[in-house]
């Protein structure tokens, strides 16, 4: 097994002299997504419209249910698979910007999951805006020889276009909706209207030559809609659809607590997760009560929680009652990567950093971050820091032990210090308080890196999780970009799941 970051640098990816095989994969245009570009911004306009002016997603979510129901899907949304008791199967996250950094996680998946029964995608399965021929690149492709199905939940990206190319290729190519009764003018939902974006006219037409490259009959999944429940082997795992705002409409709140009545054990895939960045985010459900009520309800066995739209991984095994319930998240799957140098040193619900796990380490994002700054200010000689520096600063910031001790020699100056903080790199929560800095909150949004960044590492990962009548083996891999990583995908954390 090869190093992981955890072990050296060379395992992070840093200083790899060969570049992976994956843009063998590619095609020849790629488009490059920047978040600062106003007009992918302008088209991404709808979660800031629900957010002003009412959230639509869940009348819209009922109507797409309701004409899944009508065309024959299960009332209790529940695939019923064959798998045996022991398989295994994999989960990636916030996969689809069409970029090196997804396709740069495709051969260490393939060669990872070539024996896995499925795949689950988890949120934002399409960037910018989830429209229709953006699948071909950035699904069909990407994917084409995997051999098992792939079952996804939506994201907020694939609800900037009312779900309605979720739902033809995940969905039995379920058409469009009916247009709703007209509005009251000048009433929020009418200035909602009037400003929504909407898919582009002929928005589509490459989605059938695009669906060639994944035909295989052992490739096809067809689920009830955008949330559903699989039977696996002794497991049963839910995926819940958090639409725009990561918030639950009460006909998938009433659903839910219905199906977790099943007595085997349970995961479940959201879009949204329910313990990042150090906090816990229950998910209200809409008419009362949250999502992370019902995953603690013993009676409801619940072991895991995975959550993607955070584009890396943590971890937190929470002590509920006298029972572990891992609650991770993964959406390292192929865009952007989000920083881990800014949560802060983590004390949330009994988890402290002894428990905690992320990935890229918070050093490891620090220098990569560092790096990204000083390329787009043109101020390399201030902002960048080598990974020993990054490292040993963010012990001393937070003092902590870091996954991967920085060499002796690894001298921490002013300068250090001062791009530490203005990258918004974590504190200890005491110290958070009086130092907090503005940046913190907004440094990832304001220069993510997206498409910008084309060279190793990249720090992505994605899931496996080995299935057994008495446990989950879950494993997080590694994709850096680098043909070391690429040959042998390291494992970045690993944990084993007691399912009885």
């Amino acid at each position: 097994m090869s190093d992981s970051s955890r072990d050296t640098a060379e395992g992070a990816g840093w200083g790899a002299t060969e570049l992976g095989t994956y843009q063998r994969l590619m095609p020849p245009q790629v488009e490059k997504i920047s978040w600062l570009n106003p007009k992918l911004l302008w088209a991404a306009r709808n979660g800031v419209l629900a957010s002003w002016f009412g959230d639509p997603t869940g009348r819209t979510r009922s109507r797409w249910v309701a004409q899944r129901a009508a065309a024959g899907a299960p009332a209790d949304k529940v695939i019923r698979r064959d798998d045996p008791d022991r398989f295994s199967f994999l989960v990636i996250g916030d996969t689809g910007e069409g970029d090196d950094s997804q396709y740069a996680v495709v051969p260490g998946l393939l060669k990872v999951g070539q024996d896995t029964r499925f795949t689950v995608l988890a949120s934002d399965v399409i960037y910018p805006v989830g429209s229709a021929d953006d699948y071909g690149p950035k699904f069909f492709r990407p994917y084409q020889d995997y051999q098992a199905p792939i079952y996804a939940i939506p994201g907020n990206h694939d609800w900037y276009e009312d779900l309605g190319a979720f739902m033809r290729v995940f969905c039995d190519d379920a058409p469009a909706l009916e247009p709703e009764p007209a509005a009251r003018p000048l009433s929020r939902a009418w200035l909602r209207r009037l400003l929504w974006h909407h898919p582009r006219k002929g928005d589509g037409q490459r989605l059938d030559q695009a669906r060639q490259l994944r035909s295989e009959a052992g490739q096809r999944a067809v689920q009830p809609g955008p949330y559903w429940a699989i039977d696996a082997g002794p497991l049963r795992i839910i995926g819940l659809d958090t639409g725009l705002l990561g918030t639950i409409d009460a006909e998938q709140g009433a659903w839910l607590r219905e199906v977790s009545k099943d007595p085997r054990p349970k995961i479940l895939v959201t879009g949204s997760p329910l313990y990042v960045d150090g906090e816990h985010h229950p998910c209200a459900i809409e008419g009362g009560g949250t999502v992370d009520e019902i995953v603690r309800d013993p009676a409801h066995r619940y072991v895991a929680a995975i959550g993607g739209d955070i584009h890396n991984y943590q971890r937190y095994p929470v002590d509920v009652d006298g029972r572990t319930i891992q609650y991770v998240v993964s959406g390292g799957g192929g865009a952007f990567t989000h920083a881990t140098h800014t949560i802060p040193r983590v004390d949330v619900e009994n988890v402290t950093e002894k428990e905690f796990r992320c990935y890229p380490l918070r050093g490891d994002s620090l220098a990569f971050y560092s790096r990204l700054y000083g390329r787009r200010l043109r101020l390399r000689r201030f902002f960048t820091l080598s990974e020993a520096q990054a490292t040993a600063v963010i012990a001393e910031r937070l003092e902590i032990q870091p996954g991967r001790a920085a060499p002796p020699d690894a001298r921490i100056t002013w300068r250090t210090r001062l791009v530490a903080g203005l990258l918004g790199t974590g504190r200890r929560p005491d110290r958070a308080k009086r130092f907090r800095l503005p940046v913190r909150k907004i440094h990832t949004q304001l220069f993510s890196p997206s498409s910008a960044t084309y060279s190793p590492p990249f720090f992505k990962q994605f899931l496996r999780l080995d299935v057994t009548p008495e446990a989950v083996h879950l494993r997080c891999y590694a994709a850096t970009g680098a043909l070391a990583q690429e040959v042998d995908p390291p494992v970045e954390d690993e944990v084993t799941i007691p399912l009885i």
